[in-house]
C-alpha cells in the first residue's frame, strides 16, 4: 500500500490574525517547495463585480460578510481546482478564511477528498486582530473583530496557534514540527 503524504496544510483565521505572514513562513521552513494559496487569492481572481455586488460578496459596513451564491460556486470550483493541483503533486498551504465555521471547513474537506491534511486554527484575539486591521487601512473597519471567534465556530484542528502571542516564525516553526510528527504518524499508521 502506497504511504501517503501530507501535501496540505490549511490556515484557517479570522482577517488580519496573521495567516499570510505564517504562510510565507512556512515556505521557509518547511521541506521542498510549497504553493500558498488563499482567499485573498480568489478575491483578487474574482471579476470585480463579484468582489462587491448581486451574487458575490457582500462587505457590510460592520465588518461581516456574506457571500452570495455566484461567488460560492466559483469558489467551490476554485477549491476544487486547488486540490487538483495537490493531486498532480503540488504541495500547498492555504490561508483561508471560514466565514461560516464548519461550512466553510466541510466544503474544503470535500475538495480535498481522499487527500491527507494538516489542520491548522490561526487564533488571534480580537483587540490585537482590530489593531493590525487599522494599521492595514485596506479592510473594513470590524471585520477583523467580528471574524476573530467566528471563524472557528465547529471547525476542528490537528493543532492551533497563537499570532497574537507569537512571530509568524515561530508559529511556522510549531506548525512545520507538528506537520513532520503528523507525515511520520501517516506513515506509521500505513505500515
Amino acid at each position: 500500500m502506497r504511504t501517503p503524504r501530507c501535501r496540505v496544510i490549511v490556515l484557517n483565521g479570522g482577517s488580519s490574525s496573521g495567516k499570510s505572514g505564517i504562510a510565507r513562513c512556512l515556505q521557509d521552513v518547511l521541506p521542498g517547495a510549497w504553493l500558498t494559496f488563499g482567499v485573498d487569492s480568489l478575491d483578487a481572481a474574482m471579476p470585480a463585480a463579484l468582489r462587491e455586488g448581486d451574487g458575490g460578496l457582500d462587505i457590510r459596513p460592520d465588518g461581516s460578510v456574506g457571500v452570495g451564491p455566484e461567488y460560492r460556486r466559483l469558489s467551490d470550483a476554485w477549491a476544487l481546482g486547488v486540490a487538483a493541483m495537490v493531486r498532480a503533486g503540488a504541495h500547498v498551504v492555504l490561508d483561508e478564511v471560514f466565514l461560516d465555521g464548519a461550512g466553510g471547513q466541510k466544503r474544503w474537506l470535500h475538495a480535498l477528498d481522499g487527500l491527507d491534511a494538516l489542520w491548522v486554527g490561526v487564533r488571534c484575539d480580537p483587540d490585537t486582530a482590530a489593531g493590525r486591521e487599522a494599521a492595514r487601512g485596506d479592510r473594513v473597519p470590524g471585520m477583523a473583530r467580528a471574524q476573530a471567534e467566528s471563524v472557528h465556530l465547529g471547525v476542528g484542528y490537528d493543532m492551533e496557534v497563537d499570532s497574537a502571542a507569537r512571530e509568524p516564525m515561530a508559529c511556522a516553526l510549531l506548525i512545520a514540527e507538528r506537520y513532520a510528527q503528523h507525515v511520520r504518524g501517516a506513515r506509521g499508521r500505513e505500515a
